[in-house]
């Protein structure tokens, strides 16, 4: 039978040092439960039940693993850096879990289940592929039971087209906003260019899943189901490159396909330094625009002979 709190308060003021060996066993070995604290210290002398352990824990506002691994980084100058790799593992997806459930101390509304479920998704398959994604993956990066996904969502397939189409929804709604003040054609094709260059190398994880999916032909079904959110993309591109004032007989249906591979594989080669994405993209238009033969290289008449 459960021990009575007044019995839990008369335990833990048996001993002078038992609290401080409790909290001590709090900062050394914070992954431990209550009933594992009571046989440790039960070996070192102390008469301390699993009770007892959580009553002091309580006390100290310690009866979590994430409450205690919180108190080791805030007592710490190095914060979470005075955490193990495991360790701070446990915080984040203990913390986020705890946010899932009833809201957290430091939130003043619980976070939307559904949309973190699709940014750790858009996580894992940004890391480590769509093939190489499961379910169980998922539900351990957010601290939830496999089960709780598939309320959310039926299938991983369903999953991974929720986060392309909220990718393609922010996609859609960046352009609008960045060709809302630009009329000159060649501008209009620069920042839509910006925006994918940008998304796709160092947006959310949901962005890049997006922009990475373009190229993706490893799961034919999925990818014919992503297919009409892509061509309501590339329709943008059509309408803009059909604006530009091309030369006679230019082909626009290859000038578009050409550009859109380059886009699409920028995140493969780009690096943060030498020049911002930004740069990249209009160099690549105006690279399209002028060409980047010498004036004059074949224009020159033959030596004579």
């Amino acid at each position: 039978m459960r021990m009575s709190l007044d019995a839990c308060h008369e335990e833990a003021r048996r001993g002078p040092d038992v609290e401080a060996a409790i909290l001590r066993l709090a900062r050394e070995e914070p992954g431990l439960g209550q009933a594992a604290v009571s046989a440790r210290l039960r070996r070192e002398g102390f008469a301390i039940s699993p009770s007892g352990v959580r009553y002091i824990w309580q006390k100290h506002d310690l009866e979590t693993t994430v409450k205690r691994l919180r108190a080791i980084a805030q007592s710490s100058r190095e914060g979470v850096g005075a955490l193990t790799d495991t360790q701070r593992g446990l915080l984040k997806r203990g913390a986020l879990a705890a946010q899932l459930v009833a809201g957290d101390a430091d939130t003043v509304e619980p976070l939307d289940r559904r949309q973190v479920i699709l940014d750790a998704a858009a996580a894992l398959f940004a890391e480590q592929g769509y093939d190489s994604t499961s379910i169980r993956d998922i539900a351990s990066r957010v601290g939830l039971l496999p089960g709780s996904i598939y309320h959310y969502f039926a299938s991983k397939d369903e999953l991974y087209l929720a986060v392309h189409g909220e990718g393609f929804r922010r996609l859609m709604a960046a352009v609008a906003q960045a060709l809302a003040s630009a009329s000159d054609p060649w501008e209009r094709l620069t920042r839509v260019c910006q925006v994918h260059t940008g998304a796709i190398t160092s947006g959310t994880y949901i962005d890049r899943v997006t922009g990475h999916s373009l190229a993706m032909t490893g799961n034919p079904e999925l990818f014919a189901k992503i297919r009409p959110l892509r061509e309501a993309y590339e329709n943008v591109y059509r309408g803009l490159i059909e604006d530009l004032p091309l030369a006679l007989g230019a082909d626009r249906s290859l000038l578009r396909l050409m550009l859109l591979s380059f886009l699409n594989w920028v995140h493969v080669w780009y690096r943060e330094g030498r020049r911002s994405t930004d740069e990249i993209a209009a160099a690549a238009v105006d690279m399209l625009r002028r060409g980047v033969e010498s004036p004059g290289v074949g224009t020159k008449s033959p030596p004579s002979s």
